[in-house]
């Protein structure tokens, strides 16, 4: 436990959030090709306090939900998790909901997966 603790003390909060804008930014860059979709990136004012992806779209267009896109990133190969409040109402730590929303938090990602 006391490694754990030392290795938390010698973070360096702005090299993390840099690093985590940039998994954002590349995962954005792949998005940008889907008719209707945004992407920003968004740091929650409640609870994990890091950059999460927001990505919605027009529902019209892409025919699908956020929960839906869920469900096959989870049953894929890889399998990739992506936050549980994807594709519903907005979550209590601030991060917003819609079925047309999908929500990456890009921290939990290992580097060089993205």
């Amino acid at each position: 436990m006391v490694a754990a603790v030392d290795w938390f003390l010698a973070q360096d909060d702005a090299a993390m959030e840099f690093e985590f804008r940039k998994r954002a930014n590349r995962i954005a860059d792949h998005l940008k090709k889907i008719p209707t979709v945004e992407t920003r990136v968004f740091i929650p004012p409640v609870a994990n306090h890091v950059p999460h992806l927001l990505v919605t779209y027009d529902p019209t267009r892409v025919k699908t939900t956020g929960y839906e896109v869920m469900r096959k990133m989870r049953e894929g190969k890889p399998r990739v998790e992506i936050n549980p409040g994807t594709g519903g109402a907005p979550a209590s730590a601030g991060l917003p909901g819609g079925e047309n929303t999908i929500i990456i938090g890009v921290w939990m990602l290992q580097p060089g997966k993205t």
